[in-house]
């Protein structure tokens, strides 16, 4: 399936040629205008969509959080609507292809289209707005963030080269559980802690997290791991180094069957890509029963009662003297944070 997206502009597919040439990124200057398109847009609700809304939707919450309460918010925001968007893309193109629905484990591996190229630039687009978000926000997000915005970014340019650009959308289909993940904190926000909203949206998120990232997930990379051994069993494929890098297109093709190997060359796979592209699977696949695991934990916490809940109130005294007990209040600071305070009740009872 040919790119749907219009064609990049003659001048961008000039500037990202020479770096496209030098990184051995054969595509990307056929799909350099949607990676750009996608940080724009995603900076633009940032900076000026989410303050906006939020603060219309929200009058009596957003306006009170502090700055970092309200970066993490506004970072909530574009998640949302970026795992919306690249999702029903995503789908869309995976039912719509019928060059990548025949591809045998070397197309896979070195094959190309339009379509999938498409996803992989509006990815990638994310991914470098994440990036730049987490850099100059290293203190809200942390370095495991930054860290973890590389990767993706690094790991999603290789389908440029192209490397295994049939499974960039088969994984870009985690993000599936990333709209219930962002409701579920925005609930916390909103002091909806613990309502029926939040139980149902908690269960949603388990069931896709569960099935989109844990069982189709590690699937798919099992099948990864399945094409790249057929592919290091072909004598000569794994190379110290890439041999004969592709050159850098700089026009789109025009029929969709022929585009599918124009860029395979040699059909070879350095041992630094393989090392890189599967271990990374491996540490997310990883990361993922991990962050299962604290998932339950977190909506187990919404939603069982606490031992101070449970507790009966403490026993008068059998003179019938003044007994005072703690209850306790929770109150939502301008930050969103959640704080325990007590109220004292006074309690008294007649003596029999």
């Amino acid at each position: 399936m040919l790119d749907p997206f219009f064609s990049p502009p003659p001048f961008l597919t000039a500037l990202s040629t020479p770096i496209a040439q030098f990184l051995n990124l054969a595509t990307l200057p056929l799909h350099i205008h949607e990676v750009i398109l996608a940080a724009t847009f995603y900076n633009l609700v940032f900076q000026f969509g989410a303050p906006y809304v939020s603060a219309r939707l929200f009058p009596t919450f957003y306006p009170r959080f502090n700055a970092r309460t309200k970066t993490n918010w506004d970072v909530r925001v574009v998640s949302l609507v970026q795992s919306s968007f690249i999702n029903i893309l995503t789908l869309w193109a995976m039912w719509r292809d019928e060059e990548r629905r025949g591809m045998d484990w070397e197309e896979r591996i070195w094959g190309y289209t339009g379509a999938g190229g498409m996803i992989q630039g509006f990815a990638a687009g994310y991914f470098l707005w994440d990036f730049y978000v987490c850099s100059v926000h290293v203190k809200v997000f942390g370095w495991g963030m930054l860290a973890h915005a590389i990767s993706a970014l690094v790991v999603f340019s290789f389908g440029f080269r192209p490397f295994l650009n049939f499974y960039g959308p088969t994984f870009i289909l985690y993000e599936l559980s990333s709209p219930f993940l962002n409701f579920h904190w925005f609930f916390d926000k909103v002091d909806m802690t613990g309502s029926r909203a939040q139980l149902y949206n908690g269960l949603f998120l388990l069931a896709t997290f569960f099935s989109c990232r844990l069982l189709w997930g590690t699937y798919q990379s099992v099948r990864v791991y399945q094409d790249v051994w057929a592919a290091i069993q072909t004598p000569g494929t794994l190379t110290a180094v890439a041999k004969n890098a592709t050159m850098a297109a700089t026009e789109r093709s025009v029929n969709a069957n022929s585009e599918v190997m124009r860029f395979a060359g040699e059909k070879t796979v350095p041992v630094w890509l393989a090392v890189t592209y599967l271990g990374s699977n491996i540490v997310l696949n990883t990361l993922n029963f991990y962050w299962f695991g604290k998932m339950i934990e977190t909506v187990k916490k919404r939603f069982q009662p606490t031992k101070e809940k449970e507790k009966e109130k403490l026993p008068m005294k059998m003179n019938g003297g003044d007994k005072s007990e703690e209850r306790g209040k929770t109150e939502i600071e301008e930050d969103g944070t959640k704080v325990v305070s007590a109220e004292k009740k006074e309690v008294r009872r007649r003596r029999g």
